[in-house]
């Protein structure tokens, strides 16, 4: 791979600078295999950060929004969109909640969910409800889901930020009794079923128990944020699935519509009625071409076992990384839950992005010292150990000499 021009040689680009790219290109894929403009080939072990649950140019879902296309893409929310009940009544059927509102991003859905939280506050008759968020969290990029998230990072430089938030740790139940205790205007808790920017870091299965226990006893909405872990990425339709609990407001994204831009939030019976007409909307929101999106990714989810699949190649991907790296210097961690796994190093390894790129592997550094995989949920087992032998040595070489 060529390098990056220098800076001051380069043309002044349209488009603002606010990612830091790599100089690559990419033209087209096809399944877990993704090619730049130049021809050359990559594993994609990134999957559009979590996004393209089907792999690239599906041949069932290609021809299906081929055909949306050609019939519908974009409705206003003035009109009755089919579409919208099909794919809502099967996010209902799969995760036992009752209905769903539909926005065009993760950001939008975790913004939904707390414009919920104040309302159902408000409704009780609470002037200033708080909602309990956490360290580590990540929940979007405009200025309420940015006070929400707990990076000083990404906040630096946009304040003042949205009051109404009290944060603690994660896993710590105690905490959130205590916050319980000193804020008594506390109407929700919000937080990622496993956090992913700030490195995959999960909740506890007992945690997440603990805490239905909690809202269910102080009457509260527990908010669970499954955009980056939700729809099959762990093994089941949504990660909280394997505590065995509901949340009252699920926020999704991502992996929803296979690429295609969408959000969703599925409430329970607590959350409901919250919000009425006028109180909430959307112009692109719930477009009959993100709703083909999704109904069409959760079919093939489910006709081509893909769930099951999330578990098993998982499993072999986690127990490569753990051979390979077993006793290296310098890994501290691997954790995770299906195909959504991080590798903790002890220092900053943003450098692995472009020299994995070099290798033919897309990956992520989130965190600055966590390499996040998160491929699509039709990896195979074959192309999971690919991974592994393109991975590991350059994790153990960049130790080495770093």
């Amino acid at each position: 791979m060529n390098a990056p021009e220098p800076a001051a040689t380069r043309p002044m680009p349209h488009v603002m600078n606010t990612y830091g790219r790599l100089p690559i290109a990419l033209s087209h894929g096809r399944g877990c295999w993704v090619w730049d403009t130049e021809g050359r080939r990559y594993l994609d072990g990134l999957g559009g950060i979590a996004v393209n649950t089907l792999g690239h140019a599906h041949p069932r879902l290609v021809p299906a929004l081929q055909d949306q296309v050609a019939k519908l893409i974009h409705s206003s929310n003035y009109y009755e969109v089919p579409l919208q009940e099909q794919l809502a009544a099967r996010l209902c059927e799969i995760s036992g909640l009752n209905a769903a509102f539909f926005c065009n991003s993760g950001l939008e859905a975790n913004e939904a969910a707390l414009k919920i939280a104040r309302k159902f506050g408000h409704d009780k008759g609470i002037a200033r409800p708080q909602v309990i968020v956490y360290e580590g969290a990540f929940h979007g990029r405009s200025i309420a889901t940015l006070s929400a998230t707990g990076n000083p990072k990404v906040q630096a430089g946009f304040g003042p930020l949205v009051e109404g938030f009290v944060r603690v740790p994660l896993n710590d139940l105690a905490a959130v009794e205590e916050a319980a205790r000193s804020h008594p205007d506390v109407v929700a808790v919000f937080l990622e079923t496993i956090q992913g920017e700030s490195g995959i870091n999960p909740s506890r299965w007992d945690y997440l128990q603990g805490l239905r226990r909690l809202c269910d006893e102080r009457g509260w909405l527990l908010m669970l944020d499954e955009v980056q872990c939700g729809i099959g990425r762990t093994g089941k339709w949504f990660a909280h699935q394997w505590a065995g609990i509901q949340p009252d407001v699920m926020p999704l994204a991502k992996g929803l519509g296979s690429g295609v831009p969408i959000g969703a939030v599925v409430v329970g019976p607590r959350a409901v009625n919250v919000l009425g007409p006028g109180n909430h909307g959307t112009t692109f929101g719930g477009n009959p071409l993100a709703m083909r999106a999704g109904v069409e990714t959760l079919k093939i989810m489910e006709e081509d076992g893909l769930l099951a699949n999330a578990a098993t190649v998982g499993a072999v991907l986690r127990a490569g990384l753990e051979r390979e790296l077993a006793g290296v210097p310098g890994v501290k961690e691997i954790r995770g839950a299906g195909l959504m796994l991080g590798i903790e190093l002890d220092r900053p390894c943003g450098a692995l992005l472009g020299r994995a790129a070099q290798a033919g592997l897309m990956i992520s550094v989130t965190a600055e010292r966590v390499i996040r995989l998160v491929p699509a949920l039709i990896l195979s087992a074959e192309e999971a150990e690919q991974i592994v032998a393109l991975l590991c040595p350059l994790v153990k070489a960049f130790l080495q000499e770093s």
